[in-house]
């Protein structure tokens, strides 16, 4: 904790210009950090005429292998990135939370009357409700606090601002009433609750688990109740790579029925086997009853059982090559997943419009732009949105512009992967 006008002039020196580089991972981003640290500092200061304060960051999200495993208690390969939401924290012991975000209007949740799940779904106010609750059922305190917060999570990119939004919370929580001990599984665990039965987005734990836990996380999700996390030891930038996020600018609109043909599709070749997911089905028993399941099914729903089995295996090797440091097998992992998606399990364009196939498109041209050691793949659930695509860092700047004279201006975000969840800055 510290006054604020000491935590401003410290973020010029040299220590906090080392800090801000170990956790945003790139020089460039030096001057903007600074700036929107102070900037937070002052909205503080102006809203709530308050002094001594904390301050915490919270990252987005990028899924790197895994596409659509976790939902069939499969294995997930994904990272926290260099991009946030930072919260400006003072505690107050009135029992009352009190944020405002951006320049949205404030929050009020009493911690000592928190609401019942539904009362406030779809609202900001059900998340910050649904991680106190999640907090107190794990037997962790809570208590006020007033807090400003500002997000650079890119909103519908595919990168999480909702869960870096609720690790963001429980980060606070555990700092102010935990002594920081609150497991950074626990809290993704929590925020997932809080999406899920406060909220109301049915969202899996993939999210939340990466934007607390930070860097290279490898998840387990075979008990899906207590999922097996791993921290992989990987630097990116120190291998020469950054992670490049295009937005293709395509349209979520009425594509719901088409994700959820993709669980709907597995879970029927699981049935076959007396299993309600897909684990522990094996490419033998695909194998030896495809003709009974495609006349059953449908050639698809074999298709992507066969993407399921396959991806699962592809994120143990790649989490294997990342600890070994064998960039190139990794590399060539990404893009073995990217086609698999693409083939297997379908979800790049929307068979409701074969016409417009913007993602198909963006994986083409870097198809065309990369080099043999680089690697592409869709992002996240599919069929519009984004891509990512591991960059060489000298060839970043020509795969941006190629990505932009197509997609448009600062549709490609060159991000870092960064080492911590969320934590504690000033």
């Amino acid at each position: 904790m510290g006054h604020i006008k000491d935590l401003i002039s410290q973020i010029d020196s040299d220590f906090y210009k080392v800090k801000f580089l170990e956790i945003y991972k790139d020089e460039k981003m030096l001057e903007y950090q600074k700036k929107r640290y102070k900037a937070s500092l002052l909205k503080f200061a102006d809203i709530y005429k308050e002094d001594d304060v904390n301050v915490f960051s919270a990252p987005g999200r990028s899924e790197v292998m895994g596409n659509h495993t976790d939902h069939q208690h499969g294995e997930i390969l994904a990272a926290g990135i260099n991009l946030d939401a930072i919260a400006v924290a003072k505690e107050y012991d009135d029992g009352l939370i009190k944020i405002v975000s951006g320049e949205y209007p404030m929050i009020t949740v009493d911690t000592k009357a928190i609401n019942e799940a539904g009362v406030n779904s779809g609202k900001s106010k059900a998340l910050i409700e649904g991680v106190c609750k999640g907090f107190t059922d794990r037997g962790y305190k809570i208590g006020g606090f007033r807090a400003y917060i500002t997000s650079d999570v890119l909103i519908g990119a595919g990168l999480s601002s909702s869960a870096a939004f609720e690790t963001l919370i429980g980060t606070i929580l555990s700092n102010l009433y935990n002594d920081a001990k609150v497991p950074d599984k626990d809290i993704a665990i929590v925020g997932q609750f809080a999406e899920n039965v406060y909220f109301g987005k049915p969202c899996g734990l993939m999210d939340q688990m990466a934007c607390s836990v930070g860097n290279l996380v490898h998840v387990d999700f075979s008990d899906p109740s207590d999922p097996v996390t791993e921290k992989i030891e990987y630097d990116l930038s120190a291998n020469g790579y950054s992670l490049c996020i295009t937005d293709t600018k395509g349209s979520h609109a009425n594509l719901t029925d088409e994700y959820a043909a993709i669980p709907k599709e597995m879970k029927e070749i699981a049935s076959f086997f007396n299993k309600e997911v897909l684990l522990g089905v094996t490419m033998d028993d695909i194998l030896n009853n495809a003709a009974e399941l495609r006349q059953k099914f449908s050639d698809r729903a074999v298709l992507r059982a066969i993407h399921f089995i396959k991806e699962n295996e592809r994120v143990r090797k790649g989490v294997k090559a990342l600890k070994e440091n064998d960039t190139p097998a990794f590399m060539k992992l990404v893009r073995e997943s990217g086609r698999s998606s693409f083939e297997y399990l379908q979800n790049v364009y929307s068979v409701k419009d074969v016409l417009t196939q913007n993602i198909s498109l963006a994986l083409a041209i870097s198809d065309v732009i990369l080099n043999e050691d680089e690697s592409f793949r869709v992002h996240g659930g599919g069929f519009a949105g984004t891509i990512q695509a591991f960059v060489k860092n000298e060839n970043v700047e020509n795969y941006k512009n190629r990505m932009e004279s197509v997609f448009g201006r600062d549709s490609c975000h060159i991000l870092k992967i960064r080492k911590y969840g969320g934590i504690k800055v000033l």
